[in-house]
């Protein structure tokens, strides 16, 4: 663990004001190559993270501070999410699936073809209320031998899918270039994706079922490109960039950014309230407390 630093918060609007929280960022752990795919176990009080190149899965004890690897090799695991009961959905570049980890540690493939060809390499998941799992697929984990295994896409293109209770695989979105963070508004009456290689983000209506509708263009990044994001129970919206996190209201205004000194890749809120803002970046993962909290699904 090295030094706390300052924490930095710029105000670019005055509803950025009260965000902050405490002086300093802690540095949780750092040594990794990429880290990505931030996820908080409440029920445990640790948080599991992917470094990617390492091909392995570590765990940070919040009761301890303790480091360790919980998985690995992990198949290139990027993005996580926690299920509503509790469970790890992973995004696996190497194997180029989607899969969850049951309680007795054992892993299910939620899916790994459409169509019967294989995903290129899902990315990042969110879980819906209806139990539908929802994940991007870009070709970051198959583009070259560092994040996965070098391979042709057999689809030809990146799109964000769904994956239905009963198990069913459709394309929900087709029209990216570099799907990649998702996440849902606190009613799951909007999806806001990420597409990286336009370096925007863009907001969807969800209809019933899992349609999807709109898709204009939410907001811009004017520092490198857009990662991953989440909202908060105040409906802005925090997206990872190359400076830190940005901060947008929910009319798509920027209205302030937490700077870090390396490249942000993901974030995710987590803690007993909710209020504890964890942040893999590079070879990082960075957390603070701040005077807001998660979006808290129904």
């Amino acid at each position: 663990m090295g030094e706390p630093l300052k924490a930095e918060f710029q105000v670019l609007d005055e509803r950025f004001r009260r965000v902050d929280g405490d002086a300093l960022v802690e540095e949780l752990h750092t040594g990794c190559r990429w880290t990505e795919g931030p996820a908080y176990f409440p029920a445990g009080r640790y948080l599991l993270f992917s470094d990617i190149p390492n091909d392995r899965m570590l765990r940070w004890d919040e009761t301890t501070g303790a480091v360790g690897v919980f998985r690995s090799p992990a198949g290139y695991a990027n993005g996580h999410a926690v299920d509503r009961r509790g469970r790890l959905v992973s995004c696996e570049h190497g194997n180029r699936r989607v899969t969850r980890t049951e309680p007795d540690g054992s892993i299910t493939v939620l899916a790994d073809r459409y169509d019967g060809k294989k995903f290129n390499s899902p990315n990042d998941v969110v879980e819906h209320s209806d139990g539908s799992i929802w994940f991007t697929d870009p070709s970051y984990g198959i583009d070259s031998d560092y994040e996965g295994h070098r391979a042709d896409s057999e689809i030809g293109a990146c799109h964000v899918y769904r994956i239905d209770p009963s198990g069913e695989v459709r394309i929900v979105a087709g029209d990216f270039e570099r799907p990649n963070g998702l996440a849902f508004s606190a009613d799951e009456s909007q999806l806001y994706i990420v597409d990286t290689r336009r370096k925007h983000v863009r907001r969807f209506d969800v209809a019933e079922g899992g349609k999807l509708s709109g898709g204009n263009e939410f907001a811009t990044c004017d520092a490198g490109s857009f990662d991953g994001l989440r909202l908060d129970d105040k409906g802005r919206v925090w997206v990872a960039a190359h400076d830190g996190l940005h901060c947008f209201d929910p009319d798509g205004t920027l209205i302030g950014k937490l700077r870090l000194p390396q490249i942000v890749s993901n974030l995710t809120f987590g803690g007993p309230k909710r209020n504890h803002l964890f942040i893999t970046a590079t070879t990082s993962v960075y957390a603070i407390r701040v005077n807001v909290n998660g979006v808290r699904y129904p």
